[in-house]
């Protein structure tokens, strides 16, 4: 059926490459004024063009887009763009992976998208999904960008221009407000500083309660969230050929963390309690920890771009300056509740005794099923009479406490030259250098009633000690040297290339003290018992060429094909993760092969496409089919065990990702559009070294297909007040989060199994992870709204019909069920602009 459908597609796209050229050719050869000034110019190639010139899909999100739909930061963007899906703020703030066509950024791994922000290339992950200043074009370019735009950009690029200093003293307020006490408020004021210079100073400010309340803790603190941030930009032409554009920003956020249930996944378990083997879609979210989440971020970054103009050449040249800090606090995940439990330990310890106390307190209260709280916090298997079912951050001190922390600071710089002249030939060249220290450290810690001490490391004696960490240090220096070259072959033909060396030095060291685990007697970090931590280093090195060749068969139509190879560095886990794993191998019974450093990714990417516009500019449309083979895919796993958790980056030897993309546009009347788009993406997963059994799976994060279907009305009342009404529907298709996808795997109750009360065969606890795919689902977005010359009233709706959707899965293979997220649910609001 996969063959099928996509022999179906290439089909139709093939019949329209012949069809399409002919329709626009029996047009009128010249461009119509008004096509020509309602073109949309963008920077995907460096440079000024119309959209439709671009030899690439590129999806443009303009003002009046921006304006109509109340966007403003990448999961806005995502929602609007087809193929584009992302996941943001499930465990952290900073915690972002946005998926195009197939390839996606690794949590805890670099990402695979970059983000340009006017001309300047940010470099934390952290950044993608935070608001931007004042924001007026988007666009989201797919497919590899590094030889243009730089590191990190192996699936595409999103390029945000914002507000430039304008000539009069002007300024605009919005502020708007929704159900769960969310207020939103957004202004700027700019001018200008003498004759030659301006100013933009924009600041932003959010505040919810969040959809979700703590049952435990009768609080709304599952998914509430405060931010801030002020921007601020100075431009300045310094002589009629050198200009300078100074930036810096501020941002601060508090919230909650760790939004997830737990979900089992365990069939054979089911006759004891459906709930064992439990669809996520299906999953009724509850939250009731008694540790109350929490998220804080802080970020600052400031820039400053040169540009001078010799004349048939132009210099550019910038430096940026950035960190972040983040760090979050939350409920054990039940990874380490066997350390209070253990009759091994003495009864005297303190978690021991917090934990079966707080137990006996709670027997009988109300968790998810299939949890269970009896008198005794031992398992059910152990302890069939009185024992417990833990899922994941329950309200008993056993599962402990985490706490994590992502600290990074970098320095980056850029210079290039760029041809000025209007001949045949566009050229740049230039280079790069980015270097980052980063700092990254997971601690969990025993909960004894009194909360958490926000530390990596607590003593014994403290009121949180430390039963495990992972800390390390990283350093990169990134070098890179660039090129490109646009040839005009003839008046309708042009041909490019374009070619990126990228070198990045990397190096690892542990930051995990000589320590012992007070309530187990091993090292502090379970790796040291395996051999002492010693520094890591390592090299990467990628030539990124990119191909393309584009043919214009009339003035509003291009037909083109584009090549790129897309990377991303390899690098290195927290020390020890690849002997953790083989020691929780033997226990289990699986195979997962997990090393403490994971390879570089290399992708190659094929496209070919049309875009243009039909009766006068009346219908906009874009085709495109693509084929891209991923080398060395990065992917996060989530391991559970005795150890306690781990994060680690693993590698997918080889996936396959192909598909189509159609987005069409047509003007109804002046005034009222309506638009379009359907992504498909088949994707296999062809060799996999690290889970074997997983070959012939798709590619996680990937979903099967978008659907977006809108429309824009705008007329007017009267002279002086015009209606707005903006309707956007989004449909995900399915899509699985994990490598094992309908394949059964042993887990740790196959372990435990034989050696309990129970003595049942090992397969009995094995998981079988087909109910952990998260369903296609719709989301409707409505604005409707007056408004005139400086002012607009307006009321909307997010996600109007209240679709209950699943943000996030994280399948836990070895522990034997899921970690899930909810997505947002119906916001309904008002909104009031004034400017001046």
């Amino acid at each position: 059926m996969r063959a099928t459908r996509l022999t179906l597609l290439s089909a139709v796209a093939l019949a329209a490459l012949v069809q399409l050229p002919a329709a626009a050719q029996a047009q009128d050869a010249a461009v119509e004024d008004g096509a020509e000034e309602d073109a949309i110019i963008v920077t995907a190639r460096r440079q000024n063009e119309r959209l439709v010139d671009v030899p690439a899909s590129v999806s443009v999100i303009t003002a009046e887009t921006l304006a109509n739909t109340g966007v403003n930061a990448a999961a806005g963007f995502a929602q609007l763009t087809p193929g584009v899906t992302i996941v943001t703020g499930t465990a952290e703030a900073g915690d972002t992976q946005i998926n195009i066509r197939g390839i996606n950024g690794a949590r805890d791994a670099e990402s695979s998208v970059a983000l340009v922000v006017d001309g300047i290339l940010k470099t934390n992950t952290a950044q993608l999904n935070q608001v931007q200043g004042t924001l007026r074009q988007i666009e989201i370019l797919k497919g590899p960008q590094g030889a243009i735009y730089g590191r990190n950009a192996a699936a595409g690029a999103i390029v945000i221009s914002t507000l430039r200093p304008t000539d009069v003293l002007s300024g605009e307020v919005t502020a708007r407000y929704a159900n769960e006490n969310s207020f939103e408020g957004t202004g700027y004021i700019s001018g200008p500083i003498g004759e030659n210079a301006g100013f933009v100073l924009s600041g932003y400010y959010s505040t919810t309660d969040g959809f979700f309340r703590n049952l435990f803790l009768d609080r709304k603190v599952v998914d509430d969230q405060r931010t801030w941030a002020i921007d601020g930009r100075i431009m300045a032409d310094l002589s009629d050929a050198t200009s300078i554009d100074i930036k810096a920003r501020y941002a601060d956020l508090s919230g909650a963390s760790i939004n997830f249930n737990s979900v089992f996944h365990v069939p054979a378990f089911a006759g004891v309690n459906p709930a064992f083997y439990e669809n996520v879609n299906d999953h009724e979210f509850r939250y009731y920890s008694n540790i109350r989440p929490t998220n804080d971020q802080t970020s600052f970054d400031a820039s400053i771009k040169l540009e001078h103009d010799f004349g048939s050449v132009g210099l550019t040249a910038w430096a940026l300056y950035s960190k972040v800090e983040q760090a979050l606090t939350a409920d054990g995940t039940s990874a380490d509740f066997a350390r209070y439990i253990s009759a091994a330990l003495p009864t005297g310890n303190a978690g021991v005794a917090q934990c079966f106390a707080s137990t006996q307190a709670l027997a009988g209260y109300p968790v998810n099923p299939p949890g269970a709280i009896g008198t005794s916090p031992v398992p059910f298997i152990f302890n069939p009479a009185t024992g417990s079912t833990f899922g994941a951050y329950s309200p008993t001190t056993c599962d402990g406490t985490q706490y994590q922390t992502r600290n990074q600071e970098d320095f980056s710089g850029e210079v290039r030259l760029a041809s000025n002249s209007d001949g045949p030939l566009q050229w740049q060249l230039g280079g790069y250098f980015l270097h980052i220290n980063r700092d990254t450290g997971v601690s969990l810690g025993a909960d004894l009633g009194q909360g958490i001490i926000p530390g990596l490391y607590n003593a014994p004696t403290s009121s949180n000690p430390t039963s495990l960490l992972l800390a390390d240090a990283f350093k990169t220096n990134v070098y890179a040297i660039f090129g490109s070259a646009d040839y005009e072959l003839s008046d309708s033909i042009t041909a490019g290339i374009a070619l990126r060396y990228d070198i990045e030095d990397r190096s690892s060291r542990s930051l995990v003290p000589t320590a012992t685990d007070p309530f187990t007697g091993g090292p502090i970090n379970p790796g040291q018992a395996f051999g002492a931590f010693v520094p890591q280093s390592e090299t990467y090195r990628q030539l990124q060429p990119k191909i393309t060749l584009s043919w214009e068969p009339a003035p509003n139509t291009n037909i083109y094909a584009n090549w790129g190879i897309g990377f991303k560095s390899g690098g290195f886990n927290n020390q020890g993760s690849g002997a953790i794993i083989a020691a929780n191998n033997a226990f289990v019974g699986s195979s997962v092969l997990i090393t403490d450093q994971y390879d570089k990714e290399v992708s190659s990417a094929f496209e070919v496409g049309i875009k243009g516009s039909l009766l006068d500019n009346r219908i906009t449309f874009d085709l495109a089919g693509y084929h891209t083979d991923i080398d060395d895919m990065q992917f996060f796993e989530f391991f559970v065990g005795s150890f306690g958790l781990l994060r680690v980056v693993s590698n997918i030897d080889q996936v396959r990702v192909q598909g189509v993309e159609l987005n069409l546009t047509g003007r109804i009347i002046d005034g009222w559009r309506v638009f379009g788009s359907v992504n498909m993406t088949d994707s296999e997963i062809r060799q996999n070294s690290s889970r074997p059994s997983t070959v012939g799976n798709k590619s996680p994060y990937t979903a099967d297909y978008t659907i977006n279907l809108g429309t824009d009305i705008e007329f007017p009342m009267s002279n002086s007040v015009d209606f707005n009404f903006r309707a956007d529907y989004r449909i995900t298709g399915p899509t699985w989060f994990h490598t094992v996808q309908n394949a059964e795997s042993p887990t740790l109750f196959s372990g435990l199994l034989p050696i309990s009360a129970l003595a049942l065969p090992a397969f009995v606890g094995n998981a079988r992870y087909d109910v952990a795919r998260r369903e296609a689902f719709g989301v409707l977005n409505l604005r409707a709204g007056i408004s005139g010359d400086n002012w607009g009233v307006a009321v909307f709706a997010e996600n109007l019909l209240n679709r209950k959707y699943l943000n996030e899965v994280i399948p836990a293979i070895e522990f034997g069920g899921s970690f899930a997220s909810p997505g947002a649910r119906r916001l309904i609001g008002v909104e009031g602009r004034f400017s001046f």
